[in-house]
């Protein structure tokens, strides 16, 4: 299993907690703060899902005039999930 937890840059949410199993299939995410019930429902969309399914759907994602966005953030945080 791998584990992260990553502190987001640009976005409401502070902190993203994930976890992966060896395949680098997600097992658990978790944001705190943030949209509370958007991020619920990434959350669930994504568990069980392949890491570089969910990058190359969610990556580049933007939140109004912000750069980035919680799914993009996602993104960042499962990259460094899998040099791990």
């Amino acid at each position: 299993m791998k584990h992260i937890q990553y502190t987001t840059q640009g976005t409401c949410s502070i902190l993203i907690d994930v976890t992966a199993d060896d395949d680098n299939v997600i097992q658990n995410v978790a944001f705190l703060g943030g949209c509370n019930g958007n991020l619920q429902g990434i959350c669930r969309l994504v568990t069980g899902q392949k890491i570089d399914d969910v990058i190359n759907k969610l990556e580049g994602i933007r939140c109004g005039n912000k750069i980035t966005s919680c799914p993009d953030q996602l993104c960042q945080a499962l990259k460094e999930l899998k040099r791990k």
